[in-house]
């Protein structure tokens, strides 16, 4: 028995136009990428099947890639959350009509912007542990303290140094980030902080620019690189959908049957 077919979604367009994107269709089948429209509204879809929605990273990359490809030609791209699939075209029809306003309104918001990624990276932990001894007097005495005595209080003491270096480590990233959003967020109209991974990430934001001031964003990375050479390494991403900043979410009870 066949599997029955849906509409996979990946972003909402202003266009009237109906426009085939390629053979670019998450789950790697090759489904041509489509758009479904209602008045001067799409989405752009491919066919999956109705079956439960496989997450991994090849699917993840996919929805992205299709993204990226319809920004190459729109200025104004509202990415729709991953995963979501509509039975059929009159389903995204009615869900373009019921949303219309809020639609329309958010790609004006979005006009002519796209998001930008910098994560921060310190490249040698030593130095940021000694400098935050040099820099916290308590943790300094004890430190010298747990290096004279090599008794049992030793390990409540190791225990207390290694707390305490944790909420420095902390404070400092929270300082260390500050200065170099405060260095890039002039250039963005919006931005917003998601969590790091491990000691050495300091720093993982996304800024929303205008495409007319992507090279001087461009410009301060690189004067910020230099200048950190020897301290930070920066992940400098984009330009990418704007998924931090809008991400269509579609409740299943919101398909009309």
């Amino acid at each position: 028995m066949a599997t029955e077919e849906g509409k996979y979604i990946y972003c909402i367009i202003g266009t009237k136009q109906e426009r085939n994107f390629g053979p670019l269709g998450i789950a790697g089948r090759g489904d041509e990428v489509l758009t479904i429209g209602y008045e001067d509204l799409s989405m752009v879809v491919s066919n999956h099947p109705l079956t439960k929605f496989v997450v991994n990273r090849e699917n993840m990359l996919a929805h992205t890639k299709v993204i990226e490809e319809v920004m190459a030609e729109f200025d104004s791209v509202l990415p729709v959350r991953f995963g979501t699939v509509a039975s059929n075209a009159d389903e995204i029809r009615n869900l373009l009509d019921r949303r219309y306003r809020e639609f329309k309104n958010a790609l004006r918001d979005m006009d002519h912007k796209i998001e930008l990624g910098v994560k921060g990276i310190w490249k040698n932990m030593d130095v940021i542990f000694k400098e935050i001894t040099e820099e916290n007097e308590e943790i300094k005495k004890l430190k010298e303290k747990i290096q004279k005595d090599k008794g049992k209080k030793n390990i409540k003491a190791k225990i207390e140094v290694g707390e305490m270096v944790e909420r420095a480590l902390t404070k400092k990233k929270e300082k260390e980030r500050d200065m170099i959003v405060d260095a890039l967020r002039r250039t963005a109209l919006d931005y917003k902080l998601n969590k790091t991974i491990g000691d050495p990430m300091f720093m993982n934001a996304a800024f929303l620019v205008d495409k007319g001031r992507e090279k001087e964003f461009d410009n301060i990375m690189d004067d910020l690189s230099d200048e950190y050479k020897d301290r930070i390494k920066f992940m400098y991403a984009g330009p990418l959908p704007v998924f931090n900043f809008v991400n269509i979410v579609i409740y299943p009870e919101e398909w009309e049957k």
